[in-house]
């Protein structure tokens, strides 16, 4: 059985190089830089449609513009095709008219990262990959851990010691190795990279194989379906390795090649905590690429990345886009959490509640318009990433006795 994939060949991404799709690659051999996956666009024209799309549910329905060729590779637990939600009290208590939430924490393993290991694993499997490892910071460990499970291949996880405990279980209980290191992502980094060398295992980590971003990119395939085929004014992105705007980024150069979208483009803004900012001080002193950052310390385990080997990547694409990277002070992202799910936004992530809490600056800022069109990616299920300190109000009663009088009515 054969996928309708338009694939044609990878590119590097700095240097411009042309690669076999068909071999297991991971970064560009010249410079060590990621490797993006090129259509054949003029056939996928041929197929995709308004039409062949929507008579389809999930992620893997945009297959002509997805890397698996053949269909009985494909792994999949109906990953993607999450609402788009209007947050009217959240955006008129922020000062905006048209502020949505695109639910990422409805995927199957509560995150948006299911959709790059989605793609990720089934094309590496495709291409003969027998094991997988990764670094990650939470949700992209347990994603891997579920799809390798799907896929029935062993996978080994390297995440720091203090990644957030829901993320810890699920790597586990999805029967993945799980490697804790006192360190940051990017230390975690170096051992899965050594473990990979050593055992063979396929590693998977922002982008340093060529598909995730592949999976990734759907997020923007389905914003503008969502939108009715015409893009948002705005669109907000919580940014550690920035996948997610380079894929979508990608996508619409995509979408536009083959039809499905013309005109301008969102303002993309990517949010980052003062607490680890790499992207955000390289746009502002006008640098092509982020120096890593120092002492990096955010609660918000997502976007807690000192260095994003896609650096250059996501500053073309904001720059592109006319749009902007921010810093959201530390101590607000707690607080904004708290804010947002009281309401109505559902009980988000605190990497979703650092993007959400750049909305008041960016208004100020008169960088977004309060009548525009504004989309918040929520990244991820609030309960992947509690804090466990927030005190709890004082009203709460342990002693049941309190509640007797209540009872008896």
């Amino acid at each position: 059985m054969t996928a309708a994939s338009a694939l044609s060949h990878l590119d590097g991404s700095l240097s411009g190089r042309r690669y076999d799709a068909d071999a297991l690659q991971q970064t560009d051999p010249e410079d060590g830089r990621t490797l993006l996956a090129r259509y054949d666009l003029p056939a996928a024209r041929r197929t995709l449609s308004h039409e062949s799309i929507a008579r389809q549910r999930g992620l893997w329905r945009w297959s002509e513009l997805l890397p698996v060729r053949d269909a009985r590779c494909i792994v999949t637990l109906g990953e993607g095709g999450t609402p788009l939600l209007w947050a009217r009290r959240l955006g008129e208590a922020l000062g905006l008219d048209r502020l949505e939430l695109k639910a990422e924490s409805l995927n199957p393993t509560g995150s948006f990262k299911a959709r790059g290991m989605a793609v990720a694993v089934s094309r590496a499997a495709e291409l003969g990959a027998t094991s997988f490892v990764a670094p990650s910071a939470g949700n992209a460990g347990g994603a891997l851990a579920a799809f390798a499970a799907a896929a029935g291949l062993p996978a080994t996880v390297v995440m720091p010691a203090d990644a957030p405990l829901a993320n810890q279980q699920e790597v586990v209980v999805c029967g993945a190795r799980l490697i804790l290191l006192e360190g940051l992502i990017s230390d975690c980094g170096k051992l899965a990279r050594a473990i990979s060398e050593s055992t063979g295992a396929f590693d998977v980590a922002t982008l340093r194989e060529p598909y995730r971003v592949e999976g990734k990119k759907t997020l923007g395939f389905e914003l503008a379906e969502d939108c009715g085929w015409e893009l948002p004014d705005v669109v907000v992105y919580p940014t550690g390795g920035g996948t997610g705007l380079i894929g979508m980024w990608k996508a619409w150069d995509e979408l536009e090649a083959v039809g499905l979208i013309a005109g301008r483009r969102p303002r993309l803004v990517a949010v980052q905590s003062d607490g680890c900012a790499p992207i955000v001080r390289a746009f502002e002193s006008g640098a092509k690429f982020a120096e890593p950052w120092t002492g990096a310390a955010t609660r918000a385990a997502g976007i807690r990345v000192p260095g994003a080997l896609g650096d250059h990547l996501i500053l073309d694409a904001i720059r592109a886009s006319r749009g902007v990277a921010l810093a959201v002070p530390e101590a607000e992202i707690i607080p904004m959490q708290k804010f947002a799910s009281e309401r109505g936004a559902g009980f988000v992530g605190l990497e979703t509640a650092a993007a959400l809490a750049s909305l008041p600056v960016l208004l100020e800022r008169r960088l977004v318009d309060r009548r525009e069109r504004v989309v918040v990616f929520d990244t991820g299920a609030g309960f992947k990433s509690i804090a466990p300190d927030v005190p709890l109000p004082s009203s709460i009663a342990n002693d049941a006795s309190a509640w007797e009088p209540l009872l008896a009515h």
